[in-house]
């Protein structure tokens, strides 16, 4: 385990998470126009930060200090890889240090995670160019989401937890957990596309589409189900196995602060189209939720991606497959 290659990923991930309330606060406040040009503002890299260009243009500075860290931690990862290959060409005299990420896996999710992060960034600079289409809109905020939960399977993947050896538990029962986590964890993804959806669709002075609004409510109830459902499975039948019940009762505590927020955001929302101006209740409720919404996301991904670690296919389950594939290669 490399405790710096760990620590950087933990600091990528609190500035990713960190930005993604910074994007909140931009469409909240209605800031994403706040200048017509982009990657400058108003022609200048530091222009005068006063009314919503302290939102949109704050939120750029956050975005490239993001992007900044995304390319250091790749290179980072990739840096003992490349020492080495100078040491085989005979560039260096002496076999260097191994400083950097010697799984090759990890490495790759650390270079998808640049592009993602690349990819990102012209998304945002696009939402500006075509004047906020809706489609470009909810994917820079859907792909940050993504991004997010990224850098957290880095941050898990390069932590204690994943290196330490834990004893295999059969996944008994049925639904497995494995695959109802997987189901939560895909049900989250969709939601957030249909939050993200939603609130780039009307201004704080108009009203919410009831249509989208309505799919919304039952996204959240198709989580609140098989985030509910893969929680009490796993208190149930490995209530002493403290690797998956934590992350199992954080994502539960998690869902209703998130279902709280959810409702006290409708509400403050019906009220704002009679409003002056977005205010503050609106939206820091507004703001919370979504970045509520990306923590329940990050800690199922966990969640998930321990399962996989820890539980292994029952028997009979893998019998099954082996039979499934036995099954397609006949015909």
């Amino acid at each position: 385990m490399n405790r710096g290659v760990h620590r950087f990923a933990l600091l990528l991930a609190g500035a990713t998470f960190f930005l993604i309330i910074a994007g909140a606060l931009v469409t909240s406040h209605d800031a994403g126009l706040a200048t017509s040009d982009w990657p400058l503002s108003n022609g200048q890299f530091f222009p005068k930060m006063v009314g919503n260009l302290f939102w949109e243009h704050g939120h750029r500075m956050v975005a490239t200090t993001v992007g900044f860290l995304t390319v250091c931690f790749t290179v980072y990862l990739y840096w003992g890889e490349f020492c080495n290959w100078l040491y085989r060409q005979g560039f260096l005299r002496a076999a260097p240090v191994y400083r950097g990420e010697p799984r090759r896996w990890v490495r790759r999710l650390g270079a998808i995670s640049l592009g993602t992060v690349i990819a990102q960034g012209l998304l945002g600079g696009l939402t500006v160019k075509l004047n906020l289409p809706l489609v470009v809109s909810a994917a820079h905020a859907t792909l940050a989401q993504l991004f997010f939960c990224t850098t957290v399977s880095l941050a898990f993947f390069t932590s204690r937890g994943w290196f330490e050896t834990r004893p295999s538990i059969e996944d008994q029962g049925s639904p497995s957990v494995r695959f109802i986590s997987i189901a939560a964890a895909l049900a989250i993804f969709l939601q957030l596309i249909i939050g993200a959806t939603l609130r780039h669709s009307a201004t704080w002075d108009q009203p919410l589409p009831t249509d989208l609004l309505l799919t919304h409510i039952g996204g959240a109830i198709a989580v609140t189900f098989l985030l509910g459902t893969t929680a009490v499975l796993i208190l149930r039948r490995h209530g002493g196995e403290g690797f998956l019940t934590r992350p199992a009762k954080i994502a539960l505590s998690l869902l209703a602060v998130q279902l709280f927020l959810g409702v006290a955001a409708y509400i403050t929302r019906v009220a704002s189209p009679n409003d002056p101006q977005p205010l503050n209740p609106m939206v820091g409720i507004t703001v919370a939720h979504v970045a509520c919404g990306a923590l329940v996301f990050a800690t199922t991904i966990v969640l998930t991606l321990r399962t996989f670690k820890v539980l292994r296919a029952t028997a009979s389950s893998f019998e099954f497959a082996t039979a499934e594939r036995k099954l397609k290669l006949e015909l």
